[in-house]
């Protein structure tokens, strides 16, 4: 027994080689046996599926697998394989990392997020919403992670501040203020993943003409969403963890306790530390504004946007075009310094240095490269599966599933993805099933952005496990949580999430995206079932 023991544990020190090797080698029967095009495409799939979910190697270098396979395979030739590693995409990510760059350099988002925690009060409901408010308001702006450490820190201070005052007013019954590590920490684990996931705009799809979805239509589609979100996770998780008397929605104002009083103070001496707003704070929000404002009104459907401005390079301009141009401004605007000086009373002096809003080697530490290689791979990777014809083959054998009713198909695609995303990354889960879910919207013929929009969205709820996404694991370091608190809360809001995205897409998406039409960009399958939702 004690050989075989140390023989298991020995195994598994070694599991991730184990892994590397054997999964191959277990595949192998398809591209040797089988031999066709098909098999070839699902050998690559299935080993980088296989590879993602158990991150045995990097993500990014996983991706990298059909730059190397493909072209051995004869599926495709390495030259094409290259191109679709860097696309519109990219450009938008790179964008949008100049302007979080510069939002985390100068500090734009701590004054936010004190400034949205201050203005709702300290008990501890409002308290809660706050924190949730300003932290999925920030990430909606940069990485999560980061808005997750940004937070964290100030929540800590104001819990040590209410248990301090709890200590010295030992004698004062308040069951509102009796509150613990355990509950806004752990509240925060969920706070990151309501409003900024869902509203990033993820063009993952194999359709290269689809015209269907910009920045507006897409925000008019989710911020509905993530504030029913937001205030549904809110209730669930105080009564999860605080009870179920909600007469606190009735009793705003009145006389602060001494927990209350010490918590608000902690906030108050935070907002002030900052000072006044800088020029470089000024300049960023500028150019934030500017940018949402330039994507909503570009094309915004409903109406001639400034894009028609541009007649003779219709569909040239894209959302890529305005985040990389705006970006462009931070490596060339100069750092604006105000200092006053004595030689003459009010005199301002303004001094330009050199260096520019943000340096190269700031945005290269910011720059997701990880993510952009994997979000390449899937591309590629989707290509292949066309290319391979393994597409088709997945439309054939899924075409069965087009008898059921579409919003019962879609529910059954969300149900996988959230349970798949809890132990594989948001980013490889939606690469592994999109190029799967595209061919089953072909075959039952519906319109694929039916499909993948509601299971793109449910890639985002990781909600139950520390080791579910990096944001997670954050918040659980701080030691005031276990995973089973985690795990009860995470529950409730995946059914939350669900609920709310089949809701969107039934209702107010339909028009959005003219869901009830096959669109001309998608191609049409012969002899395949033509439900429409």
């Amino acid at each position: 027994m004690k050989m075989l023991k140390n023989l298991r544990r020995g195994l598994w020190n070694y599991h991730t080689v184990c892994l590397v090797i054997l999964t191959p080698l277990l595949l192998l029967p398809l591209p040797l046996v089988i031999g066709t095009q098909e098999a070839k495409c699902a050998f690559v799939l299935l080993l980088m599926a296989t590879f993602w979910v158990t991150e045995v190697i990097p993500l990014s270098m996983t991706a990298m697998l059909p730059a190397i396979l493909f072209p051995m395979f004869g599926i495709m030739k390495s030259s094409s394989v290259a191109k679709e590693y860097f696309k519109d995409f990219h450009f938008l990510l790179v964008g949008i990392i100049c302007l979080a760059t510069s939002i985390e350099k100068w500090g734009l988002h701590r004054r936010i997020a004190l400034r949205l925690v201050t203005m709702v009060g300290v008990n501890p409901a409002w308290l809660i919403l706050g924190f949730m408010s300003g932290c999925a308001f920030l990430s909606m702006w940069v990485q999560n992670t980061s808005a997750v450490t940004m937070v964290m820190p100030i929540v800590e201070a104001v819990l040590q501040q209410i248990l301090k005052a709890k200590e010295e007013c030992a004698g004062e019954h308040n069951l509102a203020l009796q509150l613990d590590g355990t509950l806004i920490c752990s509240l925060l684990s969920f706070i990151y993943c309501l409003i900024p996931k869902i509203t990033q705009l993820r063009r993952r799809w194999m359709y290269p003409n689809c015209d269907s979805i910009n920045f507006g239509n897409w925000l008019l589609l989710c911020l509905p969403i993530s504030i029913i979100m937001l205030l549904l996770t809110w209730i669930w998780l105080y009564w999860l963890f605080i009870g179920s008397d909600f007469s606190f929605m009735c009793r705003r104002g009145g006389e602060q306790s001494a927990k209350e009083k010490a918590a608000q103070k902690v906030l108050d001496d935070e907002y002030k530390s900052l000072g006044p707003m800088s020029s470089q704070e000024i300049f960023t929000g500028v150019v934030f504004m500017v940018m949402v404002l330039l994507w909503l009104t570009r094309s915004p459907g409903f109406m001639p946007g400034w894009a028609a401005l541009f007649p003779n390079q219709s569909g040239y301009i894209t959302d890529a075009t305005v985040a990389v141009l705006l970006g462009f401004l931070f490596f060339i605007v100069p750092l604006i310094k105000l200092e006053g000086r004595h030689f003459c009373k009010d005199t301002i002096f303004i001094s330009l240095p050199p260096e520019a809003m943000i340096c190269w080697q700031e945005f290269q530490a910011s720059m997701p490269w990880k993510v952009a290689l994997l979000v390449g791979g899937g591309f590629a990777l989707a290509e292949g599966t066309k290319e391979s014809g393994l597409s088709l083959w997945v439309a054939e054998l899924l075409t069965p599933l087009g008898e059921l009713p579409v919003l019962a198909t879609i529910s059954i695609a969300c149900i996988i993805v959230t349970t798949v995303t809890e132990v594989a990354s948001n980013a490889a889960t939606a690469t592994i099933f999109l190029p799967i879910l595209s061919p089953l919207a072909e075959a039952i013929h519906v319109n694929p952005l039916y499909v993948l929009i509601p299971t793109t969205l449910c890639t985002s709820f990781s909600f139950l496990l520390p080791v579910s996404n990096p944001p997670n694991a954050v918040v659980f370091a701080y030691g005031h949580i276990t995973i089973m608190d985690m795990v009860k809360a995470g529950l409730g809001a995946n059914v939350i999430g669900i609920l709310a995205i089949l809701l969107a897409i039934a209702t107010w998406g339909v028009p959005l995206f003219s869901l009830n039409t096959y669109p001309h960009w998608a191609p049409v399958l012969p002899g395949f079932n033509s439900t429409t939702p």
